[in-house]
């Protein structure tokens, strides 16, 4: 059994930053990638970033490419979300995610390729 705990959202206003962490535990943290997502009223959710189980490569979506920056702690089994120059579109729920596979060569861009997620944290920018 996983457990993923996400914090560090809130209101903010255009421009502005959020730093987003998902402490994770009961699995081997480190063989595994991460996923961000979000999903706004309406919408589905969507893939936001990605980082790999040792942190040597990450994705984004285009819409947050060279705002937002992925990162990991494997030692404190944690992963954040680096959020800056937020716009009001950001606005969203954000879930961590767990990758199906162990030691992924890729990136998954669906929310099926994550089999456990966070209980999600609510980031609403103001325009």
């Amino acid at each position: 059994q996983v457990q993923l705990v996400e914090s560090g959202g809130g209101l903010v206003q255009a421009g502005g930053s959020l730093r987003l962490s998902c402490a994770a535990s009961g699995r081997t943290f480190s063989s595994y990638t991460m996923g961000w997502f979000r999903q706004a009223p309406g919408k589905e959710r969507e893939f936001v970033a990605a980082i790999r189980w040792d942190g040597e490569g990450t994705s984004y979506a285009d819409s947050v490419k060279g705002r937002f920056t992925i990162s990991r702690d494997n030692a404190k089994k944690t992963v954040y979300l680096q959020m800056n120059s937020l716009k009001a579109e950001d606005t969203a729920v954000y879930y961590c995610a767990v990758d199906r596979a162990m030691f992924s060569g890729t990136y998954s861009y669906s929310p099926l390729g994550y089999d456990y997620w966070g209980q999600g944290t609510q980031v609403t920018v103001s325009s």
